[in-house]
């Protein structure tokens, strides 16, 4: 990341809605994933069970809030580490987009955690955390605005 990263253009409703949609396939594939090796903490269970049985005999580490912890600690992992990485997750990467902080590098663990939660209140209010960059004069959406955050896009390289 580059000092000029401040001069690009924050993105747009439409960009980062099509970024969130391609990550979204990517977090249902990782959350997928990190749930099958909690499947074998069963104990003395046999796996020759019809379908229907087993899914009702999971083991009580795949329900309620220790488990529910574990996928948000996945979930919250994925975002943190790309976005600390290089700035932007693979869906951000297709859209060439950039989360970046006010002086255009890449953001903190805060900034990250802050965006995140953000996020989820952005989301639990019908969405309008999103909506508001329509209305927000520098294009920011409320977990923008809270984390000191925003989003750019890179112009395609010729």
């Amino acid at each position: 990341m580059t000092d000029s990263q401040t001069q690009y253009p924050s993105a747009g409703v439409i960009k980062r809605l099509a970024a969130m949609t391609y990550d979204s396939l990517l977090i249902f594939g990782l959350l997928f994933t990190a749930t099958i090796p909690t499947l074998f903490f069963q104990t003395g269970q046999k796996l020759d069970k019809a379908n229907e049985q087993v899914v009702h005999e999971l083991p009580t580490l795949v329900e309620g809030w220790p488990f529910q912890s574990y996928l948000l600690l996945v979930y919250i992992s994925f975002f943190c580490w790309f976005w600390r990485k290089n700035g932007q997750t693979l869906g951000m990467q297709a859209w060439r987009l950039y989360v970046v902080d006010k002086q255009g590098q890449t953001i903190s663990l805060k900034q990250c955690l802050q965006r995140i939660a953000g996020a989820f209140v952005s989301a639990a209010c019908l969405g309008m955390g999103y909506w508001w960059v329509w209305i927000d004069k520098d294009n920011l959406t409320w977990h923008d605005r809270w984390s000191d955050t925003r989003i750019v896009i890179h112009p395609k390289k010729q």
